[in-house]
């Protein structure tokens, strides 16, 4: 975008009416305006997990620029202009070869430089034990060692990039250490830690955890299990799904009085059903089904592979569940998550922040979102 924009709306936070001039993902200039009851302005819909939109998946070979036009479109229309592109487990050379391909993609294109914000790798490093692994491939699965991280942080540059581990692995704690030292975002998931190990790992330098709830068995320990284990060591950064299917509203309440909203933000976790109808789909070598109810599975399987949550419809859902304002939430899908990659994603005159324009019905719902 090139030409100014000017947008006459109110203050996601205050509801104050401004004329906001917008050019090039910069904000110009913000002036006291008369504006719509039901217009508001706000920060973008931040997402660190995206593993595909629109039917694109972002685990194949051989994307082309076209493709990840089209997820970025989709999910600009949905509300989220920026975002990590998600790799998840696999033979750690093809994950290499993936991220070298998709990099330089978004690297020669102005509008992928704006929409991938960096890069989230969510395995191989993660737990082999059922229930633990979730839809990852168990043969994939390995040690991480120092030598793996420095050739992820080699491939992706100066890049932002977010690490998923399981910490008791073998070789675990090392790496997080230089994941940390070389500027990377550590956050621990699919896994089974001792509170040993989530010690260990805070100390080598992580900081989050990944959708906190997921990626687990259906039967747990009552008296001690990995979620009591994380709520009780505190200090870290929770991601949550709240599609209402992933974490159900009961224990997203619970999550939020414990943690506090501060130390929570969201992502829809989403894969290439996403954004587009009922069908069958694909998340890397795994074959999905999804229908109207928006839950992703292995035809025939009962456990979760996956979102089909679209961004601003996460907005609604938080709202619903909490019994809030989407106003009171919408940080949690914005500048919270970008906050924890170190991503300037604010408001803010003079710096580039992505924009999105909202609208509400007269109850004050929540209707519809134009990222710009």
């Amino acid at each position: 975008m090139t030409d100014s924009t000017e947008i006459i709306a109110r203050h996601y936070q205050t509801g104050e009416g401004h004329q906001v001039i917008y050019s090039g993902g910069v904000i110009e200039s913000v002036n006291p305006a008369e504006a719509p009851e039901d217009t508001w302005y706000g920060p973008g819909i931040f997402d660190p997990q995206v593993n595909g939109y629109a039917g694109i998946d972002f685990q194949k070979d051989g994307l082309r620029a076209e493709d990840l036009h089209k997820a970025s479109s989709g999910l600009k229309t949905d509300g989220c202009p920026r975002w990590l592109l998600t790799l998840i487990t696999d033979d750690f050379n093809k994950l290499i070869a993936r991220l070298t391909h998709l990099k330089r993609l978004r690297d020669a294109d102005p509008l992928l430089r704006r929409a991938i914000a960096g890069w989230h790798v969510e395995g191989p490093f993660l737990s082999t034990e059922p229930g633990f692994r979730g839809a990852h491939d168990n043969e994939a699965m390995r040690d991480p060692t120092t030598a793996d991280i420095e050739r992820i942080r080699e491939t992706l540059a100066g890049d932002a990039v977010l690490l998923t581990f399981a910490p008791e692995r073998e070789g675990a704690i090392a790496a997080i250490k230089r994941a940390a030292e070389l500027g990377m975002r550590v956050s621990l998931g699919h896994c089974n830690p001792s509170p040993q190990n989530l010690t260990e790992a805070k100390n080598a330098g992580a900081t989050g955890f990944t959708h906190l709830a997921n990626a687990c068995p259906q039967e747990l320990d009552r008296h001690d299990n990995f979620l009591w284990r994380v709520l009780d060591s505190g200090d870290l950064t929770c991601g949550l799904i709240p599609d209402q299917i992933h974490v159900r509203p009961m224990p997203f309440r619970i999550f939020h009085r414990v943690l506090g909203a501060e130390n929570i933000y969201y992502t829809t976790d989403a894969m290439s059903a996403a954004g587009a109808p009922p069908g069958r789909y694909t998340v890397g070598r795994l074959d999905i089904e999804v229908g109207e109810d928006q839950i992703v599975r292995q035809p025939g399987k009962t456990n979760l592979a996956g979102s089909a949550l679209r961004p601003f419809q996460g907005v609604q859902r938080v709202a619903e569940m909490l019994g809030k304002p989407w106003q009171e939430v919408w940080d949690g899908f914005s500048v919270r998550p970008a906050k924890f990659m170190g991503i300037h994603h604010e408001l803010t005159p003079g710096l580039t922040t992505p924009l999105c324009k909202i609208t509400t019905d007269p109850t004050g719902k929540l209707t519809g979102v134009e990222a710009l």
